[in-house]
């Protein structure tokens, strides 16, 4: 996984509430085995009408190609827990997700796959998706600066260093090999 480092970035607005994983990357599209492919289908259904690009869809706007900050309403990634959705956000080129509230799983699912959610209230939000210039991240310092506004946002220390040093689950786990291995030979039967 790449580390994560500060983000500068138009931020694109999906100004939709309760966005499922479905909407996310619809489920016609989980075939593929690995974690790359998915951004071509990421809000599929809504880009695109009969595989032609929709001009009224926010992703389809060249004024957001290659965005990497989303915003997006209450309750962003409900539904099912399927981690697809976080994987084809990062695919697309998303690397953070700003809303003011966030599924449990998926919220989780986004940390492990080195994509950042930050949750901030709803006035915040509400001048996030007013800005049109661009949004800077600061995970190491835990704060969001853009045209005159300046927030900070919590983050479990766990996540901040996963995201931080880039580490997934078996690196996670690799950081404690000499502890595994110790305890493989004192169990030896």
């Amino acid at each position: 996984m790449e580390p994560f480092k500060k983000i500068k970035s138009i931020a694109t607005p999906l100004d939709k509430v309760n966005v499922d994983t479905d909407q996310i990357v619809p489920k016609q599209f989980l075939k593929l085995i690995q974690r790359t492919g998915f951004g071509q289908y990421l809000f599929y259904d809504w880009r695109y009408e009969k595989g032609t690009p929709r001009k009224d869809f926010v992703l389809n706007d060249p004024a957001y190609a290659n965005s990497k900050i989303l915003l997006a309403r209450d309750n962003f990634g409900c539904g099912s827990s399927r981690e697809h959705a976080v994987w084809a956000l990062d695919d697309y080129g998303f690397r953070v997700v700003i809303s003011t509230s966030f599924a449990d799983i998926f919220y989780n699912n986004c940390f492990k796959n080195g994509v950042l959610p930050i949750r901030v209230s709803d006035d915040i939000l509400q001048k996030l998706f007013s800005i049109k210039s661009e949004i800077e991240v600061d995970l190491e310092t835990q704060s969001i600066k853009a045209d005159g506004i300046q927030v900070s946002f919590h983050i479990e220390p766990h996540w901040k260093k996963i995201l931080l040093e880039g580490l997934d689950d078996i690196a996670v786990t690799l950081l404690h090999e000499s502890e595994i291995v110790r305890y493989e030979k004192s169990h030896k039967t």
